[in-house]
Parts: structure tokens; C-alpha cells; sequence
């Protein structure tokens, strides 16, 4: 069986919920990501921040970078994995919120993250087709 944690792309970091916009940038840079966690103040992740989020929410809107923070930002119930989970479990959760970041986490404890990329390297190709087509259909 095939887990989260064997397709999980390994060393996803949190960016705290009260650290800046300018902050998470410098981070995805630093890291050559998209996304990152965004975690309260007990390391539990309280949502997502993706670049496309500090352009289009941030940014586009005339708002200063370095005093909107990743929380202020943070929406919706935010969606994980359990490191053990089979990788049948990943599609149906990212299938189903139509979402193409998936936090995973181990003990209550951010391990991992798994991306299109990440999909993409381990599923057959009629696995990947058919996540494409639920992800992409209706947007």
C-alpha cells in the first residue's frame, strides 16, 4: 500500500499566522515553493498561503506587504492528511475540496506536503487523469 508519507514531497516548514506577508514571501523564495502551512500559535495548521494569494489579496488590492499577515489571509477549515493514510485517501480529500496542496501531517505535526508534482511522480497515469479532471472540470 501506498502512503501519504511515501508520496509526501518531505520538509514542508510552517509560516506562523502572525509573520508578515513580505516574511512568507522571502520563505517560498528561500524554499522555491508556492504554498506554505500556515500554523497558530501551537504549531496546528489554521490554513494555506499560497503566492497567488499575497499577489491577488494582498498586493493587487494596494495593501503593504509587510503589514497584512499570513492569518489575516488565512480562510476557510484547512484540509491535511494523516501520514499513514493511502494514497486513494489523498485523492478523494483533494479530489473532492478541489485543492492541488495537501498538508501531511504525523503526531499532530507538520511532515510533509504533497503537490501536483508530487501526484504527478507516483500515480499511474489513469490515476492522474481522472484527479486532473475532477480538479480542473469545474474551475
Amino acid at each position: 500500500m501506498t502512503t501519504a508519507g511515501d508520496i509526501m514531497h518531505r520538509g514542508a516548514q510552517w509560516i506562523p499566522a502572525h509573520e508578515t506577508l513580505d516574511r512568507a514571501a522571502q520563505l517560498m523564495r528561500q524554499l522555491n515553493v508556492g504554498a506554505l502551512p500556515i500554523s497558530d500559535e501551537n504549531e496546528r495548521l489554521c490554513g494555506i498561503l499560497t503566492d497567488r494569494d499575497i499577489v491577488i489579496g494582498c498586493v493587487a488590492v494596494g495593501h503593504d506587504p509587510s503589514e497584512i499577515t499570513a492569518g489575516d489571509l488565512a480562510q476557510g477549515t484547512p484540509r491535511w492528511i494523516d501520514s499513514g493514510a493511502d494514497v486513494d485517501e489523498v485523492l478523494q480529500e483533494m479530489q473532492g475540496h478541489q485543492i492541488r496542496r495537501l498538508p501531511v501531517i504525523e503526531d499532530k505535526r507538520l511532515v510533509g506536503m504533497i503537490s501536483e508534482a508530487d501526484l504527478a511522480a507516483h500515480l499511474s497515469d489513469d490515476q492522474m487523469s481522472a484527479w486532473v479532471e475532477s480538479v480542473y472540470a469545474s474551475r
